[in-house]
């Protein structure tokens, strides 16, 4: 490769996001540090990463003292994005984004390497102005259910800045929108993932409120080179900058398009919006072309034709018993006999 060859600890490696960002760096020749505690993320997604002799898989949780302590880069990822999963623990969850981002910067403040945070679109909550830019401070119900993580990630952010303004640690902020892709857990409550899920075992999409709310979705190859974009960019580029998808598509939208691309006969079921819940979202992403040159190319249609294949794989050959364990859940032990193989 070409460059200096790094030591790089990668906190949530074993994620959605992670996963990718492993594979990457490991392509690139650099020894990666996988650090997860697996309450959201999979062991199962490292597998195709087992003959890179230069990873270490590291089973700890970030709000404790992290095992490595030599490192020239950071990338924290670590945090439960699904509402629906850190409201199952929405305590711990806030302590990850809190204890686990200090415990990230005292490493990068001891070793002067540097660290990237992984924020998010929801600091802007459920915004007043569209699209988001970085200049907006958010609409955010500080006490609500989805506060943990809205406000953990707001939290994050300043740690961040304020160890750049008082240690000159190198700091990299990305707010990052809605992302799909390969390696998303089936069953982790977010959108793109429940409805190919439901349309491949013909079970009804399950759409909140009435489908007019709009994401923005950017496959992940693209997000990811976005991200690699933000750490190679020059140490007065901090961030925080967009990166995201502009282009917006209603629920609907969204549902129509992966019944026609899986040929599924599911119906639309229609529930409750959830409190909180963005009713539109969408990022400005001008700062990232300016300061990056970085934009995605890969359309909605190609991306969710690949995300489509990886869940039918994923389908296909699952055993009886992960269809019926507890990750594989609800949808999915309703319907344990498609493909199912033993």
């Amino acid at each position: 490769m070409a460059g200096k060859q790094k030591r790089i600890l990668v906190a949530g490696g074993g994620g959605f996001l992670g996963t990718h960002l492993c594979r990457l760096l490991l392509e690139q020749g650099h020894e990666v540090f996988c650090v997860d505690n697996f309450s959201s993320g999979s062991r199962g997604n490292l597998e195709h990463l087992e003959d890179f002799e230069k990873l270490t898989v590291l089973e700890h949780d970030v709000t404790e003292a992290l095992p490595v302590k030599s490192v020239d880069q950071i990338y924290n990822l670590a945090c439960v994005a699904s509402p629906v999963q850190y409201q199952q623990d929405p305590i711990h969850a806030l302590h990850t984004s809190a204890h686990g981002v200090n415990n990230l910067l005292q490493l990068a403040l001891k070793n002067n390497a540097r660290i990237f945070q992984a924020s998010t679109s929801e600091i802007y909550g459920n915004p007043l102005t569209h699209p988001q830019t970085e200049d907006y401070f958010g609409n955010v119900n500080t006490i609500g259910p989805r506060a943990c993580y809205d406000e953990g990630k707001r939290y994050a952010e300043t740690l961040c800045m304020d160890y750049q303004r008082v240690h000159r640690v190198d700091v990299k902020i990305a707010r990052i929108f809605n992302t799909y892709g390969p390696f998303m857990q089936p069953e982790d409550g977010r959108v793109v993932s429940n409805f190919i899920v439901q349309a491949l075992l013909d079970r009804p999409l399950t759409i909140n409120g009435d489908g007019s709310q709009t994401r923005s979705f950017c496959y992940v190859d693209d997000l990811i080179a976005g991200i690699h974009a933000l750490m190679s960019s020059p140490r007065a580029v901090s961030g925080p900058i967009n990166i995201g998808n502009p282009g917006e598509f209603t629920m609907l939208e969204l549902a129509d398009l992966v019944l026609e691309l899986t040929g599924s006969s599911s119906k639309l079921v229609f529930n409750g919006l959830p409190k909180d819940d963005p009713v539109k979202r969408c990022p400005d992403i001008s700062r990232a072309k300016r300061l990056l040159n970085w934009e995605p190319k890969v359309t909605l249609r190609e991306g969710l034709e690949k995300t489509i294949a990886y869940f039918d794989d994923l389908l296909t050959h699952a055993s009886k018993a992960q269809l019926a364990s507890a990750q594989w859940s609800g949808n999915f032990q309703a319907d344990k006999s498609r493909k199912a193989v033993s």
